[in-house]
């Protein structure tokens, strides 16, 4: 969940680093620190809260051609300075950053502290500089040292690490993402790659078991025998202004602006001659298949419940698993079986659990990622990419869209492969409107009363938001959208559970957005009418045609457009209406409390 960067090169490596974690910060942010070596040993600067208050403290200017620095989201620790990496054995030769958890840090802990080591902090992360020093002094060799202090580690890590009087940096990992940077003049390693994209767009995604060694001039990546490994370089086509905010002023409100963009992307290429086409799924690709099921967190869960909705619609058998409970909440899984990852970031650690455990039961596995490189995309059977860009936002906007969208084509080609399936009736009118998606919510971004509204319910004691059929998915993201960035309470329900039970919380300080798809969404408008007369004030998500708007208080349009993409018009009507109520908030709408981008920990 934490971020982290190194570099080694030529020239000083202090400002590359902090831009750096200015870059990861949406991974984590209760504290940041960097260290240095520049020949007169191993300099920390440390503290908690942001990279901003970590750049005052750096003073006087800590200089170095090399460096690692890391930005914490805690687990293992409150976020005080202590906590802060990165941390270093007893005597602070040694310093290392790390993303993950060790699971067997206590264990290591005892042992170390038995053998004379001195702990200063909470975290697990400490035993690893300590774990590092201990087999220096064993075998005089930093790299086996290196390598034998992460085959004694149980859990996940990338960990990046530099020694006082060397000119290298060390670094490996197995279950947190790290990706190497290559440059002319300098290497790079961090977890993401908005934290060098300023510097070179040329990667290599390592991969579990890797070990690095970065020194000035050159880079060596080996397995944990010592033998070399080769990795292909990749070129990032991201553009470094993607990852900036511009002239907005939130990451969230740009990413949501962008959306036309980024949907523009998603389907170029994937609709030809009135039909669905991805570019590595030929015909045929998913004739085995019988079962499908749906792992994923988060907004990549709501996403899921989309595509799956579409693919029962055809016909095929089809699950939505909350990746976190793929263990215990599915049911036969066989090579007939294929399991669809949504995971934006590509290494949540949730889902890449779910896909190796279902293909340890003989399941094939398909990823739908952002992220080229990204360890679903190499370890699932095949990869479809969303292409929606860089997000920064904790909050998901603009990779909702683009999931969705994606899912909704995907179960069109699944569909069209699987014995007894069938394709949408209305297929071909649902792929002419796709087209003007991009359009239609340049529209919205246009029109929109969001703020308004936001205004209008400022007060308010509680949010629900409903809806029916896919109305269902944009309701619960509405509300999801809604608590991660106002801290308010809002909950999301299909629109006819809201009389089983929920009804019982609905007052006049408790406004409902409905969101409604089609015409004949009768289920909607009834519940909505029920809940308003509790007192609820109605805010209709919805065209301008459609009869919900008759009996609520509030209209947010959305253009006409086929069912399966006016929820998605909705959505963004609802992120604005988030993202407008947090500001008038004051809530740091970027960085939401407790949250990180990328959960890489289970």
């Amino acid at each position: 969940m934490c971020g982290i960067i190194a570099r080694i090169g030529h020239g000083d490596a202090t400002e590359t680093l902090l831009s750096g974690l200015e870059n990861l910060e949406y991974r984590g942010y209760d504290s940041a620190g960097i260290a240095v070596q520049n020949g007169d040993g191993v300099k920390v600067r440390k503290c908690s809260g942001e990279v901003d208050q970590l750049k005052t403290s750096v003073e006087p200017r800590l200089h170095g051609n090399m460096g690692i620095g890391h930005t914490r989201w805690s687990t293992h620790g409150p976020p005080t300075d202590a906590n802060a990496h990165p941390h270093t054995d007893t005597v602070g030769d040694v310093a290392v950053v790390h993303n993950g958890v060790i699971d067997n840090y206590d264990e290591l802990r005892a042992e170390l502290q038995a053998a004379g080591h001195e702990f200063e902090s909470d975290t697990d992360s400490e035993v690893i500089p300590h774990l590092i020093d201990e087999y220096r002094d064993r075998h005089g060799d930093t790299e086996r040292a290196v390598r034998e202090t992460v085959e004694t580690l149980e859990g996940s890590y990338a960990i990046a690490a530099i020694v006082d009087g060397e000119e290298r940096v060390y670094a490996a990992r197995k279950g947190s993402p790290l990706v190497l940077g290559l440059d002319d003049e300098e290497w790079f390693l961090a977890s993401d790659v908005p934290a060098f994209l300023d510097h070179t767009d040329e990667v290599i995604y390592l991969e579990d078991g890797d070990l690095v060694v970065l020194e000035p001039d050159s880079y060596q990546i080996t397995d944990l025998a010592g033998s070399p490994v080769e990795r292909p370089v990749d070129t990032v086509d991201w553009d470094p202004e993607d990852a900036g905010k511009g002239e907005y002023d939130h990451y969230m409100l740009k990413e949501i602006h962008t959306q036309p963009t980024a949907l523009s992307n998603t389907i170029e290429g994937r609709v030809e001659d009135g039909d669905v086409a991805f570019e590595d799924l030929p015909a045929g690709t998913f004739s085995d298949v019988d079962t499908v099921q749906f792992v994923a967190c988060g907004t990549s869960y709501h996403a899921a419940m989309y595509g799956a909705q579409l693919l029962r619609s055809a016909g095929v058998r089809t699950d939505v698993v909350r990746a976190s409970e793929y263990a215990s909440k599915t049911g036969p899984v066989d090579d007939a079986t294929l399991v669809v990852a949504v995971t934006q970031s590509g290494e949540t650690a949730d889902t890449l659990d779910a896909v190796r455990k279902a293909t340890d039961r003989g399941a094939r596995s398909l990823a739908v990622t952002n992220v080229v490189g990204s360890t679903a995309a190499r370890e699932a059977d095949d990869a479809v990419y969303i292409r929606a860009g860089p997000e920064v936002g904790v909050a998901a906007t603009k990779t909702f869209s683009s999931q969705a969208v994606t899912l909704a084509l995907l179960s069109q080609r699944i569909a069209a492969d699987v014995p007894e399936a069938a394709a949408a009736a209305d297929r071909e009118t649902m792929l002419e409107d796709l087209t003007d998606l991009p359009e239609h919510v340049e529209t919205v971004l246009e029109t929109t009363d969001a703020e308004g509204i936001a205004r209008e319910f400022h007060d308010s004691d509680s949010y629900f938001f409903i809806g029916n059929g896919l109305g269902h998915p944009v309701a619960l993201e509405g509300a999801l959208k809604f608590k991660e960035i106002t801290y308010e309470h809002a909950e999301g329900f299909a629109a006819g559970e809201l009389k089983h039970g929920p009804l019982a919380l609905v007052t006049d300080e408790t406004p409902v957005f409905a969101v409604a798809t089609s015409g004949d969404d009768e289920k909607t408008k009834t519940n909505a009418i029920e809940a308003q007369t509790r007192g609820a004030p109605i805010v209709a998500v919805c065209p301008d045609d459609h009869p919900l708007v008759d009996v609520a208080e509030v209209h947010l349009s959305i253009p006409d457009t086929h069912p399966v993409w006016a929820g998605l018009l909705a959505n963004v009507q609802l992120q604005l209406v988030s993202y407008h109520a947090a500001d008038l908030l004051e809530r740091p709408i970027d960085k939401p409390r407790n949250l990180a981008k990328s959960v890489t920990v289970e």
